[in-house]
Order: structure tokens, then C-alpha cells, then sequence
């Protein structure tokens, strides 16, 4: 499938894999898929609604204490930050997507079911994502970066205005970092959207400042083994090219003898 231009129509669902047999493998008519949407529960829907609240109020927050205190001679350096915040999120994104992706079980206590079942449904249901509205796409990334957001928040009430702006460089890294983590889960589920796009999203899409649609496909094939970085994408050609994954897979299986992707692969698996 060639992925559009913009302005240009383009299908609503991507392409499905397909077993052996010629049958349909992935999909919401997945015996997998229907399972673990229905794991999706009321009380992690709240959690998510109170991660978002509280998320985009210190956001709101801690920019207009960061603008207070940006000077003219920050300029170099917070561009410099701004730029190794994005690169930061990318690895990050990266790094918990493997971890999730590789490692552990829907029936992990807590994060099983909370953190976990996402991850599983995502691989058999691609486009489900596309049909969470904004809530379910970007409650655990706002749950995630709500500690940072905190910590900044403190530090512009308690700290000097001569500390603070003598720090701002840093907060501006930190800042552009918890943007980011912030809305990967989004701009992952731009990558999976065909179909309506505002132009400024297909904009950056084509340019690769956020992850590009065709770029993504690569760690749709399965067994969904590379191209984990799904911020902006910039760092997963070297890390593969380095073999970062799998040199972690292969230490992390040697030490403890599990399988990776071996809970991924048995919900891929079932057919009831």
C-alpha cells in the first residue's frame, strides 16, 4: 500500500496479515483481539481521564513558568535541548515498546491488564488504536510523565528566580522530553490513520519530524521484532543497524531463560 500525499485519499485500514492457510490473522474479529479489548475496564478508563487532566494542567502550568524565565542568551542552548529531548523520547519510546512488546504476560498482576494488554491487542488488532478516542490513546503516557511534570511544577515554586533562570536550558530539555513521551502514543496512532488526517500531521509525517505511516509498517511485520522507536522514528535504522534489541533480547534470554515474544505470539495464536 503507497502511502498518500496530502490531500490525497487513502484507505481507511491497513493491510492484514495472512496464515498459511489464506485466512485472515489479524483484525477486530480476532478471537485474541476481542479478548483483551474486553479486558478494558471502568476503573483504568478513570485512571486514564485523571492522568490526562492532571497531565495537560502541569503542562499548562510549568510552560508559563518556563517562558517567564527564558532569556535571549538561552536561545543556543535550548534549541540544543529541544533537540536532545525529542532524540531522548525516541529512545525512550523505544526502549518501554521493546520491553512491552517482548517481555511479560496479560496476566502479570497490575500492569498486566493496565500496561501490558494494550501491547498484545495492538499486534492483532493494528487499527484498533484508530478507533480509541483521545482518553484511551493518551492516558498511560500522560500517567507516565506525571512524576517529571510534578517535580518541575515544585521547583517553580520553591526555587529562586535566580536558580530557576540559571536552569532554564535544562528545564527546556526536560520540558521538550515530557512533550514528547507525552504524545508518542498519539502520533503512533497517526501512523496508523489512513484516512482523514489533518495536513499539518501528513506535513510532518512526510518531512519525518513524527513517525511517517510507511515507516511504522517495518515493526508491523511479525514478529514485530524491530523498529520499536515510535516518537519520531530517527533512531531505528541504528539501532538495528547495531543490533541493539536483540544484543538486550539475547543477554536477557540467557540470564532467565525466557523466550521473547513468546506472550505476544500465544494470544497472535488463538482462534477461540
Amino acid at each position: 500500500m503507497a502511502e498518500s500525499g496530502p490531500g490525497a485519499a487513502a484507505p481507511r485500514d491497513e493491510p492484514a496479515e495472512e496464515t498459511e492457510g489464506g485466512g485472515r490473522r489479524w483484525g477486530a474479529q480476532h478471537a485474541g483481539a476481542r479478548e483483551l479489548a474486553e479486558l478494558y475496564s471502568p476503573g483504568k478508563r478513570l485512571q486514564e481521564w485523571i492522568s490526562v487532566i492532571l497531565c495537560f494542567s502541569l503542562i499548562c502550568f510549568n510552560f508559563y513558568n518556563l517562558l517567564l524565565y527564558l532569556r535571549l542568551e538561552h536561545t543556543p542552548s535550548v534549541l540544543v535541548g529541544i533537540f536532545a529531548g525529542v532524540i531522548t523520547a525516541d529512545f525512550l519510546s523505544g526502549l518501554f515498546h521493546w520491553g512491552a512488546d517482548t517481555w511479560g504476560s496479560v496476566e502479570l498482576p497490575i500492569v498486566g491488564k493496565a500496561f501490558i494488554r494494550p501491547f498484545r491487542e495492538h499486534h492483532i488488532d493494528p487499527t484498533a488504536i484508530t478507533r480509541h478516542d483521545f482518553i484511551e490513546t493518551n492516558g498511560d503516557n500522560c500517567f507516565m510523565t506525571l512524576v517529571p511534570l510534578a517535580n518541575m511544577a515544585y521547583k517553580f515554586v520553591s526555587f529562586s528566580p535566580e536558580a530557576l533562570c540559571e536552569t532554564c536550558p535544562w528545564e527546556c530539555y526536560v520540558f521538550a522530553l515530557i512533550i514528547f513521551i507525552t504524545m508518542t502514543n498519539q502520533i503512533h496512532k497517526w501512523s496508523h490513520t489512513y484516512f482523514g488526517l489533518p495536513r499539518w500531521v501528513v506535513f510532518l509525517q512526510d518531512w519525518h519530524i513524527i513517525l511517517p505511516r510507511k515507516h511504522h509498517r517495518i515493526h508491523h511485520v511479525s514478529p514485530h521484532e524491530t523498529y520499536f522507536c515510535i516518537t519520531t522514528g530517527w533512531l531505528n535504522y541504528p539501532l538495528e543497524k547495531i543490533r541493539f534489541w536483540r544484543c538486550l533480547e539475547t543477554i536477557i534470554q540467557g540470564l532467565t531463560g525466557e523466550k521473547p515474544r513468546a506472550d505476544d505470539m500465544k494470544w497472535a495464536q488463538k482462534i477461540k
